[in-house]
């Protein structure tokens, strides 16, 4: 199985919320949200049935890409699963006379938050936490994220986050409705997350 990028710096928490691995058990709560119309709608891939979902994501380096974003509990209660990211670290584009030093420098990311959750910032939260884990124990210089230009509330997050829209293309990506939609990618640098 492969193991979860730099296991030792999670669960990782902050006010509100844990981020940790997900692990096989975990699925099924993930698939409560991810199986909705308005949020498989902006998914690359939606599969239609819970067992076809937990094949794509019981693959082991598919599964230690992905993290639990948990509610904390109060007063003994557990904690309650509210959302998941994707965390794909890889590497940079470098000549081939560097290109051993681009090797695991970047991620890309990608992030579900349950609707019944939204509007509390706690996506927000997460987000920043996770780069933050980027940046700080992981020791990357760079994170990306994309999305459909159409799906305002996850490039307002990014720009909250203080991402940098790095491409805006026209009618790119063929949705699943069989439309083609413009798509958004934006960016952040180590060093610029330092001072934001």
């Amino acid at each position: 199985m492969t193991a979860t990028p730099h296991a030792d710096v999670w669960p990782v928490r902050t006010e509100r919320l844990q981020i940790r691995p997900m692990t096989a058990p975990d699925i099924d709560a993930m698939w409560a949200w991810r199986q909705l119309p308005d949020v498989n709608r902006w998914l690359g891939l939606a599969p239609d049935t819970v067992e076809a979902f937990r094949e794509r994501y019981l693959d082991p380096e598919r599964l230690a890409s992905m993290y639990l974003v948990e509610l904390l509990p109060h007063g003994g209660e557990p904690a309650v699963p509210i959302g998941d990211v994707m965390i794909r670290i890889g590497d940079g584009w470098g000549q081939l006379e560097v290109a051993d030093q681009v090797k695991g420098v970047e991620a890309e990311l990608g992030w579900v938050l349950d609707p019944e959750f939204t509007g509390r910032g706690y996506a927000t939260e997460a987000i920043r936490a996770v780069i933050e884990v980027c940046f700080g124990p992981l020791g990357l210089r760079r994170v990306h994220a994309g999305c459909f230009a159409d799906n305002e509330p996850s490039w307002r997050l990014m720009e909250r986050l203080g991402m940098r829209r790095e491409e805006f293309s026209r009618k790119t990506a063929l949705h699943r409705s069989g439309e083609w939609l413009d798509g958004m990618n934006y960016g952040i640098l180590a060093e610029e997350w330092a001072v934001s």
